[in-house]
């Protein structure tokens, strides 16, 4: 059993993990890890470097020379690659539809996984991704498997590009999100797939406050066994 109380949170592309995940451990005081803003730092240093992100063994070069730092803000969590703020830039079009394929790469989910986890041994953490309670955290006390369906996400998603003042196209939203979902779940490691001992939570037509008042019921009944 893990020393740290552990939360993971898991789930496919825009089912609320972050969005849930940061309300938590503001609520909790717990640390929040952002497991999938790693891995866009990553691909976004790939892009810095000017690789190709098919170019798995330059991109697993760099990994010695990068370093990813979170910094707690009352509206968002900012992400540093290499003391640089990138917390937007990391959320572009370009990455988003380029992080599955570096993230597939072995070498860079065993050096983000042991950084992950490094985080957990030494405080209590929320930590939100694709294969959290499978992989980096799979002693951690709760597990949860955050869904919606993809016309819903599509819709989220859709909304926080047009109050970013970004162009986009709700019937491309819906597609990119399908390949994205069937990327994750068919990747060779770490596959997205639910937890044995994980609680599925369908977010589909809730509101961000019912969701979190479930996993805080569930998080308190956990927290005294």
């Amino acid at each position: 059993m893990a020393e740290n109380f552990q939360v993971a949170i898991d789930g496919p592309a825009s089912a609320g993990k972050s969005t849930i995940a940061k309300i938590l451990a503001t609520d909790f005081k717990y640390v929040y890890v952002d497991t999938g803003a790693m891995y866009r730092a990553i691909t976004l240093a790939a892009k810095k470097a000017g690789l190709a992100y098919e170019e798995e063994k330059k991109i697993i070069a760099l990994l010695p020379q990068i370093t990813i730092r979170f910094e707690p803000d009352p509206l968002m969590q900012r992400v540093f690659l290499n003391g640089e703020e990138v917390t937007d830039d990391i959320r572009s079009t370009e990455i988003t539809n380029n992080v599955s394929l570096v993230s597939s790469y072995a070498a860079i989910r065993e050096d983000l996984v042991k950084r992950q986890r490094s985080i957990a041994d030494s405080q209590n953490v929320i930590m939100d991704g694709r294969d959290i309670g499978t992989t980096v955290l799979p002693n951690a006390q709760v597990k949860i498997f955050l869904v919606a369906s993809v016309s819903e996400r599509a819709e989220r998603r859709y909304k926080e590009n047009i109050a970013k003042g970004m162009t986009t196209n709700l019937a491309d939203l819906k597609a990119d999100i399908e390949m994205r979902d069937y990327k994750d779940s068919h990747r060779k490691i770490s596959p997205l797939v639910q937890a044995k001992d994980a609680i599925l939570v369908d977010t589909t037509g809730q509101k961000i406050e019912d969701v979190v008042s479930e996993i805080t019921k569930i998080i308190k009944n956990n927290q005294y066994q």
